[in-house]
């Protein structure tokens, strides 16, 4: 085959098909064609730029997408994709010839990069004093040390330390070479894995969602540095993202996903967002027929751009029509009157501290007149505070404290539901256990994602909300089944791997008929990261607990499953979308709701919601409080404010809040 240019592409697929197993093999797991006739090229040569960018919503396939741009699934024909470049003399021995090694791909689904040494073997194990021989430091983890009896390494395979120096510094980790991977935030962490993958030096790097989980500066800043590395093809990169992230200026090429693992839409950037565009005008205007595949709603938040400056632009169709098109509720007022209760966090002058070093509370607070040193911060009942701050600012610290996970709870000024940790002097009354605190809170985070166990069931997942532990056995009355059964259903279309849409079934079941045997029988391991982070949802919130902690819980899901999940969090099963014919939807009363029988209520006063994100859509309606924490050791004090509208849709708000 010639090509051309005179370089070979480094991957080139030509009308190919492609399968998870064999379509001749007999399987108990659907198998359908994946990408069918792809034609996919990247080029060798960096003139002219080609830079690919993969969107799609939750379940489309871009985990799928970049998995067989290394080689991964099995492709029909097999001589439809190849790797040319790769078996020239420009590409180091080690690599030549190897898709799997000279293509890296880096995940941020908490099974990734070497998870095993980033994972901690408890959720408090990250915050003790005590270290382990595998507390690895990151240096260890991007150099690779991370076992204890290594072999040793051909000269080739060695780290550059020119290399290294740069990656370091570009990806602002050279303060956290010697702190445990184990200690790493949840954006520190990933990127953490980016560098290390920079470090094999691969021919091209695959980033499964890169900006997810980072704080907007972060974002604003690891654009640049990526199109650096893909300017010089060191790496070549091709990145995936939501419909909703913005796509970074120097993009030239996408990729739309449909939901069905189809390609909706591939080529230069100006022409796959005129080609969308098209299609959502002719859905609006009631000329075409909107695809269950594609939908609109997914549609009309792609298209805003990011810099280096933050993220500009409009949406596909403009803002206006974003609005117009974001779902509106028909019967009941969201912004009533509150009911505002006892406080069930008091946090006096909280210092977090690990060897002299202050984590979180380095400045002072202006209280009452008063100056005090170190966080001073009540949540009380029937608040929804949103926690804001940087990486590595102390958001997940905050968490811990408030769930008991940390150590340092039983010696801070800290009191949970109005009791310390510690008996007091002269009173009569005991502390609260571990265990007691852990009833009355619901948690939903990456460190609680990290550590859940991928052999439990779908259903033992969302039951562990009445358990102790992620292994014990659940408790659960009759009242508590019957709440699992309705969360089950709610959301089966996104937690049921193998789930037919009702159009696709000759004769759907509907309401309480259908069957939830898939819920006993697929694995949590198994389900898609969007489908895992909606399973973890519903343990934090689904017996309605005193506090409610979503830190980064909508994080990797698409708007649409976002929007089920914070619509359920605040009412429950009493609400669901009616979709129109144009794309657009409302939100109107249940089935369960006019009928009296919804099991699964939404936050009611008597509970208070703590909510951490990075992404304005990603916070609850309800949100009005707010914390945003200072960068780490700057003696900048924590600010505190109210939000007169909801967040999700405050953008002026939201700048103010992370001084934008």
């Amino acid at each position: 085959m010639r090509f051309a240019s005179a370089r070979p592409p480094v991957i080139n697929i030509a009308n190919g098909t492609f399968y998870r197993h064999h379509p001749g093999a007999a399987s108990i797991h659907p198998n359908p064609p994946l990408f069918s006739n792809l034609n996919f090229t990247l080029p060798s040569a960096t003139d002219p730029p080609t830079y690919w960018y993969v969107v799609g919503p939750s379940l489309s396939g871009k985990t799928t997408f970049l998995q067989l741009l290394r080689g991964g699934h099995l492709s029909f024909p097999p001589a439809a994709r190849s790797f040319p470049y790769l078996s020239t003399d420009a590409v180091p021995h080690r690599l030549r010839g190897v898709p799997h090694k000279a293509i890296q791909y880096v995940g941020f689904n908490n099974d990734g990069l070497s998870s095993s040494v980033t994972t901690s073997a408890y959720l408090s194990a990250r915050y003790e004093s005590k270290r382990e021989n595998t507390d690895f430091s990151l240096g260890d983890f991007l150099l690779g040390n991370t076992e204890l009896n290594p072999l040793r390494r051909a000269p080739e395979d060695e780290p550059n330390p020119a290399l290294l120096d740069r990656v370091v510094r570009d990806l602002k980790l050279s303060q956290l070479l010697d702190l445990p991977v184990a200690f790493l935030s949840n954006g520190q962490g990933r990127r953490a894995r980016i560098a290390r993958a920079l470090l094999t030096a691969p021919e091209v790097l695959l980033l499964d969602e890169p900006f997810m989980g980072l704080d907007p500066p972060t974002v604003a800043g690891l654009s640049p540095l990526l199109h650096s590395l893909a300017a010089k093809a060191s790496p070549r990169l091709v990145l995936s993202a939501r419909p909703q992230d913005p796509i970074p200026d120097w993009i030239t090429h996408l990729v739309y996903l449909r939901g069905d693992c189809q390609v909706g839409a591939i080529g230069e950037k100006e022409a796959v967002l005129e080609e969308l565009r098209e299609y959502v005008r002719r859905v609006w205007s009631g000329a075409s027929k909107e695809d269950e595949n594609l939908a609109v709603h997914n549609l009309v938040h792609v298209g805003r751009t990011l810099t280096a400056k933050g993220i500009h632009g409009e949406p596909l169709m403009g803002d206006e029509a974003l609005k117009a098109g974001e779902p509106t509720v028909e019967t009941q007022q969201t912004d009533t009157q509150r009911s505002i209760g006892e406080p069930v966090v008091e946090m006096n002058g909280c210092q977090v501290q690990y060897r002299g070093k202050i984590a979180l509370g380095n400045w002072k607070q202006q209280v009452d007149g008063e100056e005090k040193k170190g966080l001073v911060w009540a949540v009380r009942r029937g608040e929804r505070w949103g926690v804001f701050g940087p990486n590595g600012s102390g958001k997940t610290t905050i968490v811990s404290l408030i769930c008991s996970d940390h150590p340092q709870t039983y010696s801070l000024p800290i009191k949970l539901f109005g009791r310390s940790r510690l008996p007091e002097p002269g009173s009569d009354t005991l502390p609260l256990t571990f265990w007691d605190i852990q009833s009355r809170i619901g948690h939903s985070s990456p460190e609680i994602h990290q550590h859940m166990p991928r052999n439990l069931t779908v259903r033992q997942v969302v039951e562990n909300a009445w358990a102790d532990t992620f292994r014990s056995r659940a408790r659960l009355d009759e009242a508590s089944r019957e709440k699992v059964e309705a969360c089950l259903r709610w959301f089966e279309a996104e937690l049921n791997p193998s789930h037919v849409k009702p159009s696709e079934a000759a004769s759907a079941a509907e309401g309480n008929g259908s069957s939830l045997q898939w819920a006993d029988h697929y694995m949590f391991g198994e389900l898609s990261f969007s489908a895992q982070r909606v399973a973890l949802f519903l343990r934090a919130t689904i017996k309605n607990p005193d506090i409610v902690v979503l830190d980064e819980a909508c994080s990797g899901m698409d708007d649409g499953v976002r929007d089920r999940c914070l619509l359920f969090l605040e009412h429950g099963s009493a609400k669901t979308y009616l979709k129109h014919d144009d794309g657009s939807e409302t939100v109107v009363d249940s089935e369960a709701s006019k009928e009296g029988t919804v099991k699964v209520q939404g936050l009611n006063d008597n509970q208070a919601l703590i909510c951490i994100s990075h992404i304005r859509e990603e916070i609850p309606d309800c949100v009005r409080e707010w914390i945003c924490l200072p960068e780490a050791n700057s003696g900048e004090p924590a600010r505190f404010g109210v939000s007169e509208a909801p967040l999700g849709r405050d953008e002026k708000s939201w700048r103010r809040i992370w001084g934008m």
